[in-house]
Order: C-alpha cells, then structure tokens, then sequence
C-alpha cells in the first residue's frame, strides 16, 4: 500500500534570452533558494543550472535554468506559481518556461543527506514515466568520469520512446543529475538495461564507487503548465492537460 502522504513535486525549467536577463537567471542560482524556502509547503528545493548544446555537455548553458520543489501538496504549490513574488521575477525575465507536475511511484538514494521524494503513488502499467537521477561525485573520480559518462549521457538522445532530457546540476562538474520523460516504463528500462554504453557505464560506477551520493527516483507525470513552444506537442505525447500561460 502507497503512503497516503499528498507531497507532489514540480520541475519548472525557463529559457532566458539577452545578457542581462540571462545574467539573472545566473545569480539566481545563489539567491532564490533561501527565498522559496520560505514559501508555504515547500520540503526540498533546488535551482539547477542544465548543461549546454543537447544538454548534457560539462559546459553550462547561461540562457537555461530549472527549479526543482517538493511540496506538502499541491494547493501549496498552486499558491507559489500564482503568487510568489521570486517565481513571478523568473516569468518576467525568462523568454519561454515549462512546469511538469509529478507523482513518485519509486525513489531511493539521498540529496544532500535528504530523502526528498516519497513513494505515495501506484504507477499504472503503459503510462508515462519520468525519471531523475543525481550524483555527487568524488573529487578523486572526477577525470574519470568526464572521460566516459557524458558520452553515454547524450547517447539518451533519439532513442525510441524519449520524449524529453536534459541534463542539470546544482554546481558543475562535481553535482550531476539528469531528468528524462518517457512514453512508458518498457522504453526506459529499454535504454537502462539493453543500452551497452549505458549498461557497462552502471558497471563501472558499482565497481569504482565514482559516487559519494546518489539518488534515483521515478515519478508519474500528471500536468504541464507554460508557454514553451514544445509544449504542444509534449502535451499531446503525454496526454496531459496544458495551461498556456502568456
């Protein structure tokens, strides 16, 4: 039996354009999290930078940024995209945005010595699965493992059933993480398990413990609110509702 805790959480990620407002989005990162602590029902939050070109290069890219929230319940978050003066700066500066709610069927693993995701949902058999990984990763592994992940990392990209990656982190290079959507459980476990590269890379991880902490968690995707131009069609591939938010 499922937990009857209500937590729900939220990635929101914001597309900036022109210096100055990609400049915010940039100070963000150190500012907007003791303020969204604050805000009511908020258990674990993150400002996360996301990775260049596709994504999952090591080198950032200024002009995206994600937040990452667990709430009590979603009338607490309902409340915060509405009203809260922080998230309300993020929509005036940024050029496009997306939010994605979402559900946890299954998660394990810490972040930053917290557990913030709790199982409280059943995952129907054919649905629509997201998923986010994230690491920590030892100063001493840290060569190694930017010789050989991010290859495997974008080699998520076009495989069949992936509807969305990308990677994020909250500090570059040493805190890694990615969030991914899928168009069912078997696509997934289909890159996961029969993908050589990705398959021999977890091998690799196990035997040389590259992580000091890591998290693994999976999540039903339920509600897609914003006005990215995807958003349409990732709406339609998940057959979800969407909000367009001018």
């Amino acid at each position: 039996m499922k937990s009857q805790d209500s937590s729900i959480s939220t990635i929101s990620l914001f597309h900036y354009k022109g210096v100055s407002n990609c400049w915010f989005g940039f100070r963000q990162m150190g500012l907007a999290t003791a303020e969204i602590e604050k805000a009511r029902g908020v258990r674990f939050v993150k400002m996360l930078g996301t990775g260049g070109g596709e994504g999952f290069s090591v080198w950032p890219d200024f002009g995206r940024y994600g937040l990452l929230i667990t709430w009590e319940n979603e009338s607490c978050a309902a409340d915060f995209f509405t009203s809260n003066p922080t998230y309300l700066s993020f929509l005036e500066k940024s050029d496009s945005f997306f939010t994605i709610y979402l559900n946890a069927f299954q998660a394990h693993g810490f972040w930053d010595a917290q557990s913030p995701f709790i199982s409280n949902h059943a995952y129907q058999k054919g649905s629509p699965v997201a998923i986010i990984t994230r690491a920590t990763i030892y100063t001493k592994h840290l060569a190694y493992f930017w010789r050989h992940v991010p290859k495997v990392s974008r080699s998520i990209l076009g495989k069949e059933g992936l509807l969305y990656a990308v990677g994020v982190g909250e500090l570059p290079i040493v805190q890694q993480a990615t969030f991914s959507i899928w168009e069912n459980m078997e696509a997934m476990k289909a890159y996961a398990y029969q993908s050589e590269h990705h398959r021999d890379v977890v091998l690799k991880t196990r035997e040389r413990g590259w992580y000091k902490e890591e998290l693994f968690a999976r999540f039903s995707p339920y509600r897609l609110e914003g006005n990215w131009t995807r958003l349409p069609e990732l709406k339609q591939s998940l057959g979800l509702a969407a909000i367009e938010v001018a």
